[in-house]
């Protein structure tokens, strides 16, 4: 039974293990579709802000239009009244009254925009910096997993007497070790023949200087000499 029991818990382990691989790649993905929904709405809340951007500079124009009308009839009541003309002052006065109305009315609609555009611009840029940071924090959970997993195989390679690394390496070493083997042979060989055939003994009584050539240009030298 305590066998059966080991069993069962090393089984236990591996399904936990390929429990917790599934969940953590299935977070992978989950966050993954979150930052590609969350680019999505950026787009969307861009789009938007084009749009109300376009409405401010729309209601811009005319309250600067507004503001140029209120300019020009107040100039020119001043001037009517420096006249004398009072009844043409007054009727310009009433039409400058409905203007200044509809100026006040296009002003707070235009202070509404641009609250509205503030707004928005810095949702967006909020939006912006935390997708960059999901973002980033995804490509580098994913590249450590992958670094990780690449370590995990070699060293998987690497362990076990029976691996096909080992082995390789092992074949690798005993391969060295007969090409020093024909290399010291070919080596004694060489040896052997120069003692053989007495050029070894040669070569040292030369390099000793007892024996040389009779065609060195010392011996030339030294017999012309004489």
């Amino acid at each position: 039974m305590g066998f059966l029991n080991n069993v069962w818990k090393t089984l236990q382990g591996y399904g936990n293990e390929a429990n917790d691989a599934l969940a953590d790649a299935q977070g992978i993905r989950i966050m993954e579709q979150e930052i590609r929904d969350a680019k999505d709405n950026q787009r969307k809340a861009n789009e938007s802000l084009t749009d109300v951007m376009a409405e401010q500079k729309n209601m811009a124009r005319k309250v600067k239009d507004l503001q140029a009308s209120v300019d020009e009839y107040g100039n020119a009541i001043a001037k009517l009244l420096e006249q004398g003309n009072e009844g043409l002052a007054m009727e310009t006065a009433e039409k400058l009254a409905e203007i200044e109305t509809d100026l006040d009315a296009n002003q707070a609609v235009l202070e509404g925009y641009n609250s509205q555009v503030s707004e928005l611009k810095a949702i967006v840029k909020e939006s912006s910096k935390q997708i960059e940071a999901l973002s980033r924090e995804v490509s580098i959970v994913k590249s450590t997993e992958a670094a990780q997993k690449a370590q995990e195989a070699t060293a998987a390679q690497f362990s076990g007497t029976n691996s096909s690394l080992r082995s390789a390496s092992a074949s690798m070493e005993r391969i060295k070790a007969k090409q020093q083997k024909r290399k010291d042979k070919m080596q004694a060989a060489r040896e052997l023949a120069k003692e053989t055939s007495g050029t070894e003994l040669k070569d040292k009584l030369a390099q000793a200087g007892v024996i040389g050539s009779k065609n060195s240009a010392a011996s030339i030298l030294e017999r012309y000499k004489k």
